[in-house]
């Protein structure tokens, strides 16, 4: 008689690994199209969204043997996904910061670039200039720059990111 961990032959896997992969398959089916629209609404972005309904169903299924309840998974997936959008979206501001901090370096390490990027940066709105000047010259936190400009931190970030991209875009393209 076999018993029901038995090894299929030819699969290598044993009737509840293979039973738990076709509930899976079935689970995805069901909670992919909803998830990969929540991942859009938070994103923007199609492509990105189906890779992280795939990395959320991944993690997910490491843990499906503790989730039973049709209800948990699909609240269980929804917050994976969100989380998963949220680190996205933190380490591209991280990678973001890191580009600006190289620029702001790199103006340091080479005087003929910093004499363009000067001229440049008199060019810009006001606004734009005023967040590098107290952002990158005066090394002032985030929070410091918006209090000085009197806007909020985001506004800053924005002001910043769009100054350092124009710079990228003309200086060194």
């Amino acid at each position: 008689m076999l018993h029901s961990t038995t090894l299929d032959a030819g699969m290598g896997e044993t009737t509840i690994e293979r039973a738990r992969r076709d509930e899976l398959a079935e689970m995805y089916g069901t909670h992919a199209p909803d998830a990969v629209r929540l991942a859009f609404l938070l994103t923007g972005d199609g492509e990105l969204a189906r890779d992280l309904v795939q990395d959320a169903f991944v993690r997910v299924a490491a843990r499906w043997p503790r989730i039973h309840d049709p209800e948990k998974f699909r609240s269980y997936l929804r917050k994976t996904v969100s989380n998963l959008a949220k680190n996205h979206f933190r380490r591209r501001a991280l990678e973001r910061r890191h580009l600006a901090n190289q620029t702001i370096h790199r103006l340091e390490r080479d005087p003929g670039d910093r004499d363009e990027i000067f001229e440049r940066l008199l060019t810009f709105p006001l606004r734009q200039r005023t967040a590098i000047v107290l952002r990158y010259y005066l090394d002032l936190s985030e929070r410091e720059t918006a209090d000085a400009m009197g806007c909020s931190v985001a506004a800053v970030k924005a002001l910043s990111a769009r100054a350092i991209r124009q710079l990228r875009e003309e200086v060194w393209q």
